[in-house]
């Protein structure tokens, strides 16, 4: 049986910021008394260690040993946890600050094994450029992409600022492959941006939780309503959202609840990992520099609010869409979320290296636990008029292997996404990616946002079209797309 699509959001963020994070960062922490260690085991790990190191084909280093083993012993806990190498470590905290050294590309595998680019990010080289969605790259620094996988391509792009890569692309409607050489520069990844789409309706998206991102929502939210002080809805998109620090996930959730409303509590083995976070700002400013929201016009308290999701608004988005669902503040538009309700607490072993670990589970003000569930929407919508497009090759939380249980819900982890017949997997995979073939890449916010429209209708007491059909999970080929 064929693998599942691995979500482009969500996946896509995992060079950059870790995958679908809850993040929250402190010293290693101890409990106060240490249970034995398992000596009978211990001594099998060093006999291992011991007849590698003598009768391995090939000498191994003392370090890779120990440190693969960390890692295997962690990684073997869930999908979320890691050890943290010095690189990974450094690439994490660069992302959670909003920045990275690279190219400033969104990108994703295509259908023939090139690179595709989702999209440029405004102002970084690429965008310069002249890099364009839709492109395909083919080479990188003359040698061919196809067969190599994305991780490695991703590494081949990234580097030190000032040094520089040539890519070769492969455009729509250009006879002749393109050259381009571009100099890699520290990317600074705005999180948050915001328009009116029309008179009296703003919309505002965050891509991904960030440190800046409660302060970048504030000044968007201001400047909407200095443009237009009567604003009548707003629609607040997570789709791809996958996740981030859980303070930007309660900054952003407070500026739409009445003051110090519970957001979201958390449950573990540790006494800190048993809390409730409420929207006050000690729960999500990262700096003593005052309150980002203090200042936000009284009306975002009330201003008609919709929230569009898909499967690839994961973790921290799913704080946000849940405990508006549960205040009922906002309606929910869209397709069921990801479904990863954990959180993931980043301690700090060395001065360059960490263990990223599953500390707790998460639950929305209502009590319940979105871990292997997801957020139903309030209302049904597809990607497009015809159908969901993608997304229902996509896997969610559930579908990850030793993924943790719903602990509080005994129904379906899958709720809102039924399984297609495995005799119909591979036509309806075909069938998917042909038609998504024929499509321009989704621009969220555009004049083709089909969700976004549907979104509007709502808030204008409008007809919305739903899903024909409830979101069908379908088998498909293991994809993702990353940020470099």
């Amino acid at each position: 049986m064929m693998g599942k699509l691995k979500n482009t959001g969500l996946i896509g963020l995992g060079v950059v910021a870790g995958v679908a994070v809850s993040l929250q960062f402190s010293a290693m922490a101890q409990k106060t008394v240490e249970p034995p260690l398992p000596l009978e085991e211990l001594r099998q790990l060093a006999d291992v260690f011991g007849l590698i190191k003598s009768d391995y084909v090939e000498p191994v280093e003392d370090k890779k040993l120990l440190e693969d083993a960390i890692s295997g012993m962690v990684a073997s806990l869930d999908p979320h946890s890691a050890y943290l190498d010095k690189k990974a470590y450094a690439e994490l905290r660069e992302g959670s600050e909003g920045k990275f050294v690279g190219l400033g590309i969104e990108i994703g595998m295509s259908e023939d094994g090139y690179i595709r680019i989702v999209s440029p990010i405004e102002d970084s080289p690429a965008y310069r450029a002249g890099i364009k969605a839709g492109d395909l790259i083919t080479r990188l620094d003359g040698q061919p992409v196809k067969g190599v996988s994305l991780d490695d391509s991703v590494k081949r792009m990234r580097g030190e600022p000032g040094t520089k890569v040539s890519l070769t692309i492969a455009r729509k409607d250009e006879p002749q492959p393109l050259a381009f050489t571009i100099t890699r520069e520290e990317i600074h990844q705005k999180s948050v941006k915001a328009k009116m789409v029309e008179p009296g309706y703003a919309w505002l998206r965050v891509s991904q939780f960030q440190e800046p991102t409660v302060d970048d929502m504030a000044a968007q939210i201001t400047a909407l309503y200095k443009q237009d002080p009567n604003i009548k809805g707003m629609v607040l998109d997570l789709r791809n959202d996958p996740g981030g620090v859980l303070q930007g996930a309660i900054g952003v959730s407070a500026a739409f609840l009445p003051k110090d409303a519970a957001i979201v509590s958390t449950n573990g083995q540790l006494p800190d990992s048993k809390q409730v976070f409420y929207g006050r700002a000690e729960y999500y400013t990262f700096r003593a520099e005052g309150d980002a929201l203090a200042k936000l016009p009284a009306a975002i308290k009330k201003v008609p609010l919709v929230v569009l999701v898909n499967t690839g608004s994961a973790s921290a988005s799913e704080i946000v869409a849940g405990a508006l669902q549960d205040y009922q503040r906002a309606t929910i538009i869209g397709t069921p979320t990801f479904g990863k309700g954990s959180v993931q607490t980043i301690r700090q072993l060395t001065a360059d290296t960490a263990v990223k670990l599953t500390t707790a589970r998460y639950y929305t003000p209502n009590g319940r636990s979105i871990q292997a569930k997801g957020i139903v929407p309030d209302l049904l919508v597809d990607e497009n008029a015809d159908g969901d497009g993608l997304n229902g090759l996509r896997i969610r939380e559930a579908d990850l292997t030793k993924h943790l249980s719903n602990d509080r819900d005994q129904g379906s982890a899958n709720d809102g996404a039924k399984a297609a017949p495995v005799n119909d997997e591979m036509e309806e995979q075909l069938r998917l990616i042909a038609l998504e073939k024929t499509r321009k890449p989704l621009e969220f916010g555009s004049r083709d946002d089909f969700q976004l429209h549907q979104a509007l209708n709502h808030l204008k007491g409008l007809p919305v079209q739903l899903a024909k059909a409830e979101p069908v999970v379908v088998q498909a080929d293991v994809k993702k797309e990353q940020k470099k």
